[in-house]
C-alpha cells in the first residue's frame, strides 16, 4: 500500500516562547538550538523528496511547532483534532487556513473530548488510536466516526500508564511493521501488525519517521540507527536533542501526505504570510 509515501509536508517555524513549551522535565531547551534543529529536520524532509510549506511562527503558542498534534491528514481528507491540553487549542483555527490550501476537505471533530494527533498512528486503512492524558474515549470515538467516512478503521487502544502520547513509543516504519518499546508490545495493542522491539536503554528512538525511501531515526540513538540499518532501512540521523526536551520527537513537527492521493493543491490565493521557506 506504501502508506509512507509522500510529497508534500507542512511543517510551522518555533516561537521564542518555544523554550516554555509543555515538558515533563525541568531542562528548558535552548532557542537557537531548536531553531537549527528544525532548520536540519525541514532539510531532511526535502532531501527526502518532500516539498515543505514552512509556516511562520505563532508566539501565542509554545508548542506550535508540534503541528501534528492539532490536525490529521489522511485519505485526501484534512481533520481538524482537539489538542487535549487547554494551552494548545487555538493552534487549531491558526493551521486551518495552510491547511485550506491543500485540501478541499476539512473536517473538524465536535467539541465533545479531546485527541492528539500524537496519539494517532495510520497504518494503511487501519488507525490505531492511543488514549493518554491528551486523548480521550469521546476524543477518540468522534475521530474513528470522521474516519470512516473517508474508508479508514479505527482502532481504540489503550497504552501502559504514564505515556505521553502513543507515537512516544512507536512509529510504523514499513507497511506492515511497527518499531515500539517492549513495554507497548507487551500491552499487545497492535493486532494484525509485525512488531519490532526497540533498543533497550534507547526507547525515545522509537519515535522514527519513514519517509520514502529513507527512516528518520534521532542522532542520539546510534543502537537503534544500527538495528534498523541492520534490517536493511535507509537509516537517516536527525539531531532532535533540545526537541526531546520537550517530551517530542521526529513524527510531531509535521504533517505529510502524498498529493496524487487526491490532495493536490487548490487554486485559491495563498494567505499573505503563511508560506515561508528556510
Amino acid at each position: 500500500m506504501n502508506v509512507h509515501r509522500f510529497d508534500r509536508a507542512i511543517v510551522r517555524r518555533p516561537s521564542r516562547a518555544v523554550v516554555d513549551g509543555l515538558r515533563s522535565g525541568s531542562r528548558a531547551p535552548d532557542f537557537e538550538r531548536i531553531v537549527a534543529e528544525h532548520q536540519g529536520y525541514v532539510g531532511a524532509l526535502r532531501e527526502a523528496g518532500l516539498s515543505v510549506d514552512v509556516l511562520p511562527a505563532l508566539e501565542g503558542f509554545a508548542d506550535s511547532l508540534f503541528v501534528e498534534d492539532p490536525a490529521l491528514v489522511l485519505g485526501g481528507c484534512a481533520f481538524l483534532l482537539r489538542p487535549g491540553a487547554p494551552s494548545r487549542l487555538g493552534e487549531v483555527d491558526a493551521i486551518r487556513p495552510a491547511l485550506g490550501r491543500h485540501f478541499e476537505r476539512i473536517v473538524a471533530l465536535p467539541p465533545a473530548g479531546f485527541v492528539d494527533g500524537g496519539d494517532v498512528l495510520v497504518a494503511g486503512k487501519t488507525v490505531f488510536i492511543g488514549l493518554s492524558a491528551r486523548t480521550d474515549q469521546p476524543g477518540a470515538t468522534a475521530l474513528g466516526m470522521a474516519l470512516a467516512e473517508v474508508g479508514a478503521g479505527a482502532i481504540v487502544v489503550r497504552p501502559p500508564s504514564g505515556q505521553l502520547h502513543l507515537k512516544s513509543a512507536c512509529s510504523l516504519i514499513d507497511d506492515e511493521t511497527i518499531f515500539a518499546t517492549r513495554r507497548l508490545i507487551d500491552a499487545e495493542i497492535f493486532a494484525g501488525m509485525k512488531v519490532i522491539p526497540a533498543v533497550e536503554g534507547e526507547e525515545l528512538g522509537a519515535n522514527a519517521l519513514r519517509l520514502n525511501d529513507v527512516l528518520l531515526v534521532g542522532s542520539g540513538f546510534p543502537r537503534t540507527a544500527d538495528l534498523l540499518a541492520g534490517l536493511g532501512y535507509g537509516v537517516v540521523t536527525v539531531d532532535v536533542t533540545e526537541v526531546g526536551k520537550l517530551d517530542a520527537g521526529l513524527s510531531c513537527m509535521s504533517l505529510r501526505w502524498l498529493a496524487d492521493r487526491g490532495s493536490g493543491p487548490k487554486t485559491t490565493p495563498r494567505e499573505k504570510g503563511e508560506k515561508g521557506s528556510e
